[in-house]
């Protein structure tokens, strides 16, 4: 039994897994199979940042068993998010020390950090027609990389989404309302780096342990390594015992309603 009444007013946590696709699939399949079995905890609902054509070779609707898988998951209810459309920053080369720094040094995979306003609108709608075919509903939009431009934004408000995120915020949309998303997310690629990050995010949930929301961003590459994978296990397993498990569009429904005024009577 879950410890945390289902209050929007009780602490709470999002479960956002990056890069779904049907290479990855497996390696979250497995993660998730794993925490499902455990009887201890509350439900687990997990947010799937869900990629249609991972770096122009990975179709997600071209494979008919990672599609149903995804449907079935939404209709348990977990929440499918529109992830970019290829992943992969094939734009424009960058031609400042800040755009070098955004897109060569912190990240390669910032698809909508530099594509024009037509480009950006064209690959959401190609998309969303892809969620579409599939009975895949998408509230929400993440930029890979958490990173975008102006145009890219624009593109993203204009699509209809009810919210974008970044690394650092949950935004609203139309209006842009943001609240702020305090972060756990792993850098995996080497045994030096993994272990700074399980420290550093022991630090975090320290020092944000009173925090009404904490997002955990997994990426497939962390699920590759042990001692990465077994942080994530036993984060999961100790926030299902002190908060809620909600999805990014629950989360937000919730503090939207909260910041409603109540009608004088």
């Amino acid at each position: 039994m879950n410890p945390i009444p289902d209050d929007p007013r009780a602490p709470a946590f999002m479960l956002s897994l990056h890069d779904v696709a049907p290479h990855s699939w497996p390696l979250y399949r497995a993660f998730l199979t794993e925490l499902e079995q455990e009887e201890e905890g509350g439900e687990l609902r997990c947010t799937l940042l869900t990629v249609p054509d991972f770096h122009h070779y990975d179709v997600a609707d071209r494979h008919p068993a990672f599609c149903r898988a995804l449907r079935a998951r939404q209709d348990a209810g977990d929440e499918l998010v529109l992830h970019g459309y290829y992943h992969e920053d094939d734009g424009p080369a960058p031609q400042t020390p800040r755009g070098l720094l955004r897109r060569r040094v912190l990240t390669h995979e910032g698809e909508f950090s530099a594509l024009n306003r037509g480009e950006a609108a064209r690959r959401i709608r190609d998309g969303l027609a892809m969620f579409y075919g599939q009975g895949w509903r998408a509230d929400g939009f993440v930029p890979p990389g958490w990173v975008t431009n102006s145009d890219g934004r624009n593109a993203i408000r204009e699509a209809g989404f009810a919210y974008r995120t970044d690394s650092g915020a949950i935004y609203r949309l139309p209006d842009e309302r943001r609240w702020p998303l305090p972060t756990l997310v792993m850098s995996s690629r080497s045994a030096w780096r993994r272990r700074l990050f399980i420290l550093l995010n022991r630090w975090r949930m320290l020092y944000y342990r009173n925090a009404p929301i904490l997002r955990l961003a997994l990426h497939p590459v962390d699920l590759r390594h042990e001692e990465s994978r077994q942080f994530w296990l036993d984060t999961v397993r100790t926030l299902r015992q002190e908060r809620r498990s909600v999805t990014k569009r629950r989360w937000l429904l919730e503090q939207s309603r909260l910041e409603q005024p109540r009608a004088v009577r």
